[in-house]
Parts: C-alpha cells; structure tokens; sequence
C-alpha cells in the first residue's frame, strides 16, 4: 500500500483536492430552502434531485488526482491525468449548474423558495476546480482525446 506524502501535491493539486473536500461537506449543507414567515426549512445536498452526482464527480476529481500523485495503483486508463481529472472537473460542475438553473425559485407575499448557500458554495469549489485542473491539462503537454488519434501532418 503507498504511502501518502503531502509533499508530493504542488499548490494547483492541492486547490483541485481542497475543492473536492469543500463540495464533500457542501453535500451535508442546505442546497435548497423554503421560507414562509416564521417558517422555514431546507433540504442538503443528498435531496436536490441529480445535484448530489455533479457533485460526486467533482469529489472523484480530487480523489483520483490525490490517488494518482500519492503513487497509488490505480488501473491504467487511455487518457493522461490532465484530461481524466479536466473532464471529471467540468462534468460534475456543469450538472451543478444545470440543477441550479433548474431548480424552482421566486418570492411572493412572504414565501420564497429556492437555492441555498451550500449549492451556492458547491458551483464556485467546482469552477476553481475546473480553472485549476484545465492549468494542469495545459500544462502536461497531453492532448484532447479527439485530437490524440490524428495523424501529425
């Protein structure tokens, strides 16, 4: 079994794990929220329909990337880190954006219904993420998967 070594993550993998652990306690938060005079009441991460697997995938980015740097075994796949933990990254975010922007919301007499901080939280961990693992896919030197498999000219 390998064993982990902090040192082994310079600050861009530290971000890109830091964010998965920022969304992982974001899961346990109140993403959605109700509120009618005295009344109010919110539901977690784990409740808000496909929110919770956008936010998986970004955990799994950070996961994998802390895996891969720490020497563990992991099985080999046909893209480089750069691409697995970029495309992780950006998928997982784009569903949390897409909940967000479909999720109901609006205000009237008093009652209003919609996202609370934690999904709030959730959508800016995933974009740091993002911005960090597309520097580290730019600077691994690999190629996009469809450009991989082009002959050079």
């Amino acid at each position: 079994m390998a064993q982990f070594d902090m040192k082994k993550l310079d600050r861009s993998d530290q971000i890109v794990a830091g964010a998965s652990l920022v969304t992982l306690i974001c899961l346990f938060l109140p993403w959605y929220g109700i509120s009618a005079g005295p009344y109010s009441d919110t539901v977690s991460g784990f409740s808000t329909s496909y929110g919770w697997l956008g936010a998986l995938i970004i955990i799994a980015a950070g996961v994998y990337l802390v895996m891969l740097r720490s020497g563990s075994n992991l099985p080999k796949n046909q893209f480089g880190p750069g691409v697995t933990v970029l495309a992780l990254s950006l998928v997982g975010t784009v569903i949390v954006l897409i909940r967000w922007l479909t999720i109901p919301k609006g205000s009237f007499a008093g009652y209003s219904y919609g996202p609370q901080y934690g999904m709030y939280i959730t959508i800016l961990a995933g974009v740091v993420q993002v911005v960090l693992a597309f520097r580290l896919f730019k600077s691994s030197g690999e190629k996009v998967p469809w450009e991989a498999n082009k002959p050079s000219s």
